[in-house]
């Protein structure tokens, strides 16, 4: 073994018994109750989590030599995430859950999964035997209609990508992809209920072992891979028509798809805080550089879900509602100023207008007298040592 990779393996040794012995002790100004987590290159430790229902927060330290997310998962459902988190360093993700088995994602998508039990409380009890309100079967309603819609727009849009690869028509095929993709960021707020489809129609290459040359690097960034950094549709159409068939089965879920009253706001603050932990950031379309008609996609299906609780929020809570009306808007110009320049300062622009949205979104759901289930992500901090930010 070379000498680089034995010291790499004895320095990730020593961080993880490090953060075993902080974990003994919890850091100052960590919430309180926090469970701390490490990721490895191969898997989580603990493994296995025992927590009481309500709001929980976890301390992730990234042990790993790759950035990761870290999430927790109810079967394809993402409940909560927390991306773009740097090598040795931590971050902080706090959530209200309900009783149930989840399952906890560990690095690379090839890595085993931990398991998260959530045990009830006489408060969770009460709040499951609580029937929704009337007044969201018209917004439950008319969600549900814009999904169907954006679904039938993915499956026409990926069906028409797949014929131009088929036909060999290079200028074609990157048209057609950019339309798809579009498609696909306008259902941001559904695809986390949908994770097996959403690992297979848009992996990153980051979080493969193999990254490009990785058998699971399938789906949309195969493509993108193929047209902008091979210059060529060739070898593409298996990729293409895989990804056509994906898009019919994510429309057919997206008909049974349970949505309720707390989802709507809560799935658009997730969404917004998932691009600005990291995809505005770091990137997206990493080959073909179409990331701001990406977020301004993204956005669309954000407003769609305020839009759709505007009638409920502009009644109950008025300042909240404009809160989030001016949020979107200032997110829109941020997206289009980094559109004539996709620098890191647009880039950060983009990311601040997409965290400030969450955080107005999020006041939605107690404004509602809905349980606030919107996560409350802490921002990445450095090592221990005091390190610099990654």
């Amino acid at each position: 073994m070379k000498p680089v990779l034995i010291g790499a393996g004895i320095l990730a040794l020593a961080g993880l018994g490090a953060f075993a012995a902080a974990t003994r002790h919890a850091a100052p100004g960590l919430p309180q109750g926090a469970r701390q987590i490490a990721v490895s290159e191969t898997a989580c430790e603990p493994m296995a989590m025992t927590v009481p229902a309500g709001a929980a927060s976890f301390v992730i330290r990234n042990a790993s030599s790759r950035p990761l997310e870290w999430e927790i998962l109810d079967g394809v459902m993402v409940v909560a995430e927390r991306e773009n988190i740097a090598p040795g360093f931590t971050a902080t993700l706090t959530e209200r859950l309900k009783p149930g088995s989840y399952q906890i994602t560990c690095g690379l998508l090839s890595n085993p999964r931990g398991t998260l039990t959530v045990t009830p409380t006489a408060q969770s009890e009460a709040a499951r035997a609580a029937p929704p309100t009337a007044e969201f079967i018209g917004p439950l309603s008319e969600m549900r209609v814009r999904l169907i819609q954006a679904g039938t727009a993915l499956e026409r849009d990926t069906a028409a990508l797949a014929d131009a690869v088929a036909a060999g028509d290079l200028d074609a095929a990157k048209a057609a992809y950019g339309t798809a993709r579009a498609s696909w960021a306008r259902l941001g707020t559904a695809t986390a209920r949908a994770s097996d489809l959403a690992n297979r129609m848009s992996p990153a290459a980051a979080v493969l072992a193999g990254r490009e040359a990785d058998p699971g690097f399938t789906g949309f960034h195969r493509i993108e891979h193929g047209l902008w950094t091979k210059a060529t549709t060739e070898g593409l159409e298996p990729a293409a028509r895989v990804l056509a068939a994906d898009a019919t089965e994510m429309k057919a879920r997206l008909r049974d798809m349970a949505v309720d009253p707390a989802d709507i706001a809560g799935d658009a603050a997730r969404l917004a805080r998932h691009i600005a932990d990291g995809q505005a950031r770091q990137g997206v379309n990493l080959y073909s550089g179409q990331d701001a008609a990406e977020f301004d996609a993204a956005l669309d299906s954000i407003a769609g879900a305020a839009k759709v609780l505007a009638p409920l929020t502009t009644a109950a809570a008025p300042d909240a509602a404009k809160t989030v009306e001016s949020r979107i808007a200032a997110t829109r110009s941020a997206i289009a100023a980094m559109g004539a320049s996709p620098e890191a300062e647009a880039r950060e622009d983009v990311a601040q207008g997409f965290a400030a949205l969450g955080q107005a979104l999020d006041a939605l759901n107690p404004a509602l007298g809905l349980d606030a289930g919107a996560a409350e992500a802490g921002a990445a901090s450095g090592p221990a040592s005091g390190g610099g930010a990654g």
